[in-house]
């Protein structure tokens, strides 16, 4: 299995070799970079704030003397953006488990017709070598872990209003979350691609509902 590959449905967590999983700052944990490394998985992880050591190695690497790796250029949702991916190998520099290369994306973006652009940098730590690591695939799976996770929490708060949930005590929001994630999951992997239709039948049916996620009232 090459190191691009993405994980198929029907394939289990038994399966990690080669997968390379990618997650937001909140994933950014040592344990799980060694618990990866140890299912020979590779890792694509942001870094940030919440990381504060790690994210200043990566803010204070040589950035303006290494050239860019991979460009783009495109108009979309009636905005011009630009990206810019740059890395570098780390392997003997970055304490953190496993990291082989530090990746910096820069992301210009400003609306149709206007001159003024907006500039977004984030920081990324990967244990993908240089040789399998590419800035053009590393700059691809960063772009679609962003795309998923923005569907994601678009469906969360438009479909679901967990914007206006009263639920803010403690773990329970990022419990909240994790079942709306779970939920979400399991239309998808039953083909339902009209979120909001499906949520009103499991609201009217809920049998169904239960039995979607596996469970019976008997």
């Amino acid at each position: 299995m090459s190191p691009n590959c993405q994980l198929k449905l029907g394939q289990t967590l038994k399966d990690l070799e080669g997968v390379v999983i990618s997650a937001d700052a909140l994933h950014t944990q040592r344990e799980h970079a060694q618990y990866l490394h140890s299912r020979k998985a590779h890792y694509v992880l942001t870094v940030k704030a919440n990381q504060p050591k790690l994210h200043d190695q990566l803010c204070t690497l040589p950035w303006k003397q290494v050239r860019a790796g991979h460009k783009t250029h495109e108009t979309a949702n009636g905005r011009e953006i630009a990206r810019t991916v740059k890395c570098v190998s780390v392997a003997a520099g970055i304490k953190f488990p496993h990291a082989a290369q530090a990746a910096q994306i820069t992301r210009k973006s400003r609306p149709l017709g206007t001159r003024k652009w907006s500039t977004e940098t984030v920081h990324i730590v990967t244990s993908l070598a240089p040789a399998a690591g590419k800035p053009e695939l590393i700059g691809s799976l960063i772009r679609g872990h962003w795309g998923i996770e923005n569907g994601l929490h678009w469906r969360r708060d438009v479909t679901w209003r967990e914007d206006s949930s009263q639920v803010r005590r403690g773990n329970a929001p990022r419990v909240m979350a994790s079942l709306r994630n779970i939920a979400i999951t399991i239309l998808r992997l039953e083909g339902e691609t009209n979120l909001a239709k499906a949520t009103r039948g499991a609201r009217n049916y809920p049998d169904r509902a239960l039995k979607l996620a596996g469970l019976t009232t008997s």
